[in-house]
């Protein structure tokens, strides 16, 4: 039987890396405008403004037209929904690592969602040379599939030993 409380920790975390992204853009829109680039590690990573209209790797880069924000508004609501569904269904069984997996996605989802909901685009700052130019909420996301894809490769390497 599910305690009560069990669920708690992982919408905690889930509010507060979105409160944390949500700072970290706040700060970035503060501190870096207009145009202000503050270099960290000359010729390698640098902090600089973006208001990004796009998806991740501008993969919607060649659709034009005002209902671009509101189809990728929607389709990130659609997202953030599955992995609520996909976290409470797997809420009594799922390790730990799993679970952190799914509030890192969760959270970043939620971060980049509400800016575009808000803004229309994506507060973007973190900027490592030859790579676009990122956020907190996408660090998230990224880290969170890492730990769900090498939590999937081996609880099958198990599976496989177990039954092989």
């Amino acid at each position: 039987m599910e305690k009560p409380l069990a669920r708690w920790p992982f919408f905690g975390a889930v509010l507060s890396l979105v409160g944390c992204d949500h700072a970290t853009k706040a700060a970035a829109q503060d501190s870096l405008l207009p145009g202000r680039v503050i270099t960290l590690i000359r010729g390698w990573l640098d902090l600089r403004y973006t208001e990004n209209f796009d998806t991740a790797f501008s993969l919607t880069r060649t659709w034009s037209g005002g209902s671009k924000a509101v189809v990728l508004t929607l389709a990130a609501v659609v997202m953030c929904a599955a992995v609520v569904v996909v976290a409470w269904r797997r809420r009594n069984r799922a390790p730990t690592i799993e679970r952190v997996a799914l509030a890192l996605v969760l959270a970043g989802a939620i971060g980049n969602t509400l800016d575009r909901a808000s803004r229309g685009y994506v507060v973007d700052f973190i900027h490592i040379h030859h790579w676009p130019v990122f956020n907190a909420a996408d660090v998230f996301i990224v880290v969170g599939a890492i730990l769900l894809a090498w939590r999937s490769g081996t609880s099958g390497q198990a599976h496989r030993r177990s039954t092989g």
